[in-house]
């Protein structure tokens, strides 16, 4: 039998065979069979040498067409077996295959951050810049230089998680910042007025867990220091944030408070937002939720970062993240934020 002869039995017995092959084992075999390295075809193949040089030609010709001709077989046999294989499994299952794939649930944000966005986007859009500092602070930062010396009652207010103490760290104890005020002192130390910051991050008290209380969350402090700064610009940046994020029909109120590092020092409180002002178990019967401390930088705190106090004024104010949601929303537990129950998570 000639070498032409051999390679038309091969093509009609793989043809043959490739017919009658119904699943993917089948036609793995099939392959290995009459493409492998020890198929007929490659034997055909090896052969080519004990030819002359005109068989050699014609023959490897054909030799490489047949073995072209049966991959592009095993190709369309392959995509029919698992066509089939397919539509068998969606008739068990009762699944329409002409219908769009479901679609996997997408991640968001966590609501805390959604928020903390949104409020450094309202100041931004005022002209503020944000900047960051260090969660472990000096305690002359955190303190001292915000005009809370070391005996000071307001230390009291604040409970501290020290990391050192005094005599361990040579004369300056570190601690985990109360406040995000620090970053106040560390600003006016390297850049002269005006300046206008809002610094956002994670603070630290060393008090019990309950519905409105958590050892770490989030404050945002804002700072503007120019000439001619008075309480009516205070009360102008604050209004206007507190319209951009409750909305205009949001009443706001101001009330005279005490901090250490202001003076005068007030509190801003916003209508609330269940009873509209007319007292409910939220708002305590007042008709008013505080959501922030403000007020006229302290002089003090001006002279420690060699601002002239005669010539510089300027306003702060501080506010905690997470309240400004539980406020917008009505939650009415803070540690819902970081309980990661997705069922609570997906409503923003």
């Amino acid at each position: 039998m000639s070498v032409s002869q051999q390679l038309e039995e091969i093509r009609k017995a793989a043809m043959g065979e490739l017919d009658g092959t119904n699943n993917a084992r089948e036609l793995e075999a099939w392959r290995v069979r009459y493409l492998g390295k020890k198929s007929q075809l490659n034997e055909v193949l090896r052969s080519l040498s004990r030819l002359s040089l005109e068989e050699r030609k014609a023959v490897g010709a054909a030799a490489n067409r047949l073995k072209a001709d049966l991959e592009n077989e095993l190709s369309q046999k392959e995509q029919a077996v698992r066509q089939d294989r397919l539509v068998a499994s969606a008739g068990e299952r009762g699944i329409d295959i002409s219908l769009p794939g479901r679609s996997f649930r997408a991640g968001r944000l966590h609501p805390v951050t959604q928020v903390y966005h949104e409020i450094n986007d309202i100041f931004i859009s005022m002209g503020f810049e944000v900047v960051e500092g260090p969660e472990v602070e000096w305690d002359y930062y955190n303190f001292e230089a915000l005009n809370i010396p070391k005996e000071h009652p307001a230390r009291d207010t604040m409970a501290t998680l020290w990391i050192d103490s005094e005599a361990e760290s040579g004369g300056r104890s570190r601690l985990l910042r109360t406040h995000t005020s620090p970053m106040q002192i560390r600003v006016m130390e390297k850049v002269r007025p005006p300046l206008r910051i809002v610094v956002p991050g994670k603070v630290y008290r060393y008090e019990a867990t309950d519905a409105t209380h958590i050892p770490m969350f989030h404050q945002l402090e804002g700072l503007a220091v120019d000439e001619g700064i008075t309480m009516a610009d205070l009360k102008g940046t604050l209004y206007e944030f507190a319209r951009r994020f409750f909305g205009e029909d949001r009443k706001v109120r101001f009330r005279c408070d005490y901090f250490p590092f202001v003076e005068p020092g007030v509190e801003m409180a916003i209508e609330c937002a269940v009873c509209k002002g007319e007292g409910c178990r939220l708002c305590g019967s007042s008709g008013w939720i505080e959501i922030l401390g403000a007020g006229m930088v302290h002089p003090r705190v001006l002279e420690r970062v060699n601002i002239d106090p005669e010539v510089y004024s300027g306003f702060a104010f501080g506010m905690g993240i997470e309240r400004i949601p539980m406020l917008r929303y009505g939650i009415n537990d803070i540690r819902l934020f970081y309980g990661s129950d997705l069922r609570f998570l997906r409503q923003f």
